[in-house]
């Protein structure tokens, strides 16, 4: 193969600005790229260079359970990013390769197993009852996102994490402040250093812990010197922070069924098939605009014919992958009877989401009591009325005007 069939055989830097978009609208760029070939190159708003992109099923399965591709490596590169303010910590366990991966993640898995999920259960659907038993009194309108939709994953997140009540809403302000691009660096950066300082004080008191919520996991894993009490605090940030995405996640959801009554009603008359529905609408949300965490190739790895080289950066979407058609037939149409359904909305491999138990849980009891106890709920505003939010890297409604 000559110089110039090589060249031409390395697809183009694609620039990817990653606009806000309305709704729940599939993005665009990310179209044309899972158009343009399994394997493709891009380059985000910020960072530096370009990186690798893959959209296929199986490649974005492979390429996250693949230990020739590691998170450690991103540390100490600008890799081109969607975030403008980038500052990973080591031994973060977002940044961790297994085996510490490993290590890190066993201290607090009983938390997010089944029988750990459960546990909060009937606490969490008391704590939304009293949600919309308020919302009901106060009448219509209503912003759902505002009376519902928010405090509710901040209750059951804290509730799991062991998060006193009265410190919700710091939790809550300082997880906006981290998740926004549109404040700056420097409050980012505050607001972080804020929530490692306070799960430091309270992991630190919890050495000794039996409980079972998960800063005593922590805390008990870091009196037998499993773990360092930095590692449980970037444990316990990163899983603080992961709990809210419900909020983005079911204000998605709610904006889809209020935007087609017909979908909502099928969920009103036939409960009995919510567990599968919900799974097909948390595949077909596009929760967060562009791509996560990039990951960096430790040697060459040939895929589809493309040779990544060792040092390159490569990125996975899951949400291309979720709308595979070689996976998931009539990908772009929402199917409450598609099985199987093996999305990656919760990630794939080591780094799988600990909390998609505990999101599904969410999201069911978040069905069950909003369509059973609001029968003529609807949008108050016109679907394309709702403002979502701006400079977000995981994508919502900003408010949810509703009434009934």
């Amino acid at each position: 193969m000559n110089e110039e069939t090589i060249s031409q055989a390395v697809p183009p830097v694609r620039d990817w600005p990653a606009v806000d978009l309305p709704g729940s609208d599939f993005d665009p760029v990310l179209t044309e790229l899972m158009r343009e070939g399994p394997v493709t190159r891009i380059s985000l708003p910020n960072g530096e260079g370009w990186a690798w992109l893959v959209t296929r099923h199986d490649d974005v399965r492979m390429v996250t359970n693949d230990p020739r591709f590691g998170r450690e490596a991103v540390m100490d590169r600008q890799v081109t990013r969607l975030a403008p303010h980038f500052i990973p910590e080591r031994g973060a366990v977002g940044f961790l390769d297994p085996p510490d991966h490993t290590r890190l993640r066993r201290t607090v898995a009983a938390a997010f197993t089944a029988r750990g999920v459960e546990r909060v259960r009937e606490r969490s659907r008391g704590m939304l009852d009293e949600l919309v038993d308020a919302m009901l009194r106060a009448g219509p309108p209503a912003d759902l996102t505002e009376a519902v939709l928010s405090p509710f994953p901040i209750a059951v997140i804290c509730e799991l994490m062991g998060v006193p009540a009265t410190d919700r809403h710091a939790m809550h302000t300082w997880t906006q402040l981290i998740l926004s691009s549109s404040h700056g660096a420097e409050v980012s950066e505050r607001a972080k250093n804020d929530m490692n300082t306070y799960f430091s004080d309270l992991i630190g008191l919890r050495a000794d812990s039996t409980g079972e919520d998960v800063t005593s996991l922590l805390g008990a894993a870091v009196g037998r010197d499993e773990i360092t009490l930095a590692e449980a605090v970037g444990l316990a940030v990163l899983l603080q922070i992961g709990g809210e995405a419900v909020t983005n996640n079911s204000g998605q959801m709610f904006h889809l069924l209020l935007s087609r009554p017909e979908l909502a009603e099928r969920l009103r008359s036939e409960p009995e098939i919510r567990p599968r529905a919900i799974d097909e609408l948390l595949r077909w949300i596009p929760h967060r605009n562009a791509v996560g965490l990039s990951r960096i190739a430790l040697e060459d790895v040939e895929i589809r014919g493309v040779r990544i080289r060792a040092g390159d950066a490569i990125y996975v979407s899951y949400l291309a992958a979720n709308r595979d058609p070689e996976v998931f037939p009539d990908p772009d149409t929402i199917d409450f009877e598609r099985s199987p359904n093996p999305h990656v909305s919760f990630g794939f491999g080591p780094h799988y989401c600990p909390g998609g138990m505990l999101a599904r849980l969410e999201s069911e009891l978040l069905v069950d009591a909003i369509l059973d106890r609001v029968p003529g709920l609807k949008l108050a505003v016109a679907p394309e009325d709702v403002p979502f939010k701006k400079g977000a890297l995981i994508r919502g409604p900003e408010a949810l005007l509703v009434t009934w």
